[in-house]
């Protein structure tokens, strides 16, 4: 028995001995069903990680704070190192899940109320998860770790500081920060936002370009996008900040992935993805240039 099905099993919660099957698919934490007499429950098994700035108090407060509104699944029980949610049995969501109209209402609809509504009922301390601090971060913690990509970091670097001028000044919400694909799940009645990891105040920009850039939008998305969220046409200069943000939460992901090369234990092709959102991040780049940026 590996230690975190050693750690679930030994847990007094139970009413029973359990039955533990593990999730596929996780690229930061460890995740389980486990069967308690015939009650199902989902586990998630994972310590601070510092050099992503997780911390488990902020996840748990987020992940209590959404079931409140009824954007994620409940939290059953807690324990240092591990939460206990009720189980939905519900398939992850895959970027063309997205893009559909239908479902992307929902999804925007969702995004709305996380930002909105979640510090009304958010207990206790909060991060805050600035992107441009994030990145800054990393680059030191890559250059402590003598990474296989330094010779790329001052020139990330230094875009990195345009883009967060070209964002300018914020309008302050509660994000989820992690807008992947797979962090939505479909009951088939309906949509939940799940993994609350990297929750914290923040600009509804990182979210929105996060949603777009990690799961292909086309341009005529992105409109739609940000129409249905702002219930009106951008203008020009949110247009700035949005393509501000979308590329740097692209660069967020590759720098995520480089020091994940690092520190992680989590059987995972994190070199390939740090290639693929680089290349990603190099695209959007070159797009928010050539529209917002005077080339030196």
């Amino acid at each position: 028995m590996n230690a975190s099905r050693k750690q679930i099993s030994s847990m007094d919660f139970w009413k029973s001995e359990v039955d533990i099957m593990p999730v596929k698919g996780g690229i930061t934490n460890q995740n389980f069903i486990v069967d308690d007499s015939g009650q199902r429950y989902f586990v998630r098994v994972g310590v601070d990680i510092p050099e992503h700035g997780i911390k488990r108090f902020n996840e748990l407060a987020a992940s209590r704070a959404a079931s409140m509104i009824g954007l994620s699944p409940a939290v059953i029980h807690a324990e240092p190192g591990i939460m206990v949610l009720q189980y939905v049995d519900a398939d992850p969501l895959i970027a063309k899940d997205i893009r559909q109209t239908d479902q992307l209402i929902e999804i925007i609809d969702l995004i709305k109320r996380c930002h909105r509504d979640i510090p009304s009922v958010y207990r206790g301390p909060a991060l805050v998860f600035w992107v441009f601090q994030v990145l800054r971060d990393y680059s030191l913690t890559l250059r402590e770790g003598q990474s296989d990509w330094l010779r790329h970091l001052e020139r990330l670097q230094r875009i990195a500081q345009q883009l967060e001028n070209d964002v300018g000044e914020i309008e302050l919400i509660f994000g989820h920060n992690d807008l992947l694909a797979a962090n939505f799940i479909n009951d088939g009645h309906r949509i939940w936002l799940i993994d609350w990891d990297y929750a914290g105040f923040n600009s509804p920009l990182f979210d929105l370009g996060g949603l777009a850039s990690n799961n292909d939008f086309s341009p005529d998305e992105e409109m739609f996008l940000l129409q249905r969220y702002y219930g009106s046409a951008p203008d020009s200069e949110l247009l700035k900040k949005y393509s501000a943000m979308k590329c740097a939460s692209l660069l967020r992901e590759a720098l995520w992935s480089m020091v994940s090369e690092i520190h992680s234990n989590i059987d995972f092709d994190y070199a390939g993805y740090t290639r693929d959102n680089l290349t990603l991040f190099d695209t959007a780049w070159d797009k928010h240039q050539s529209l917002y940026t005077k080339r030196k």
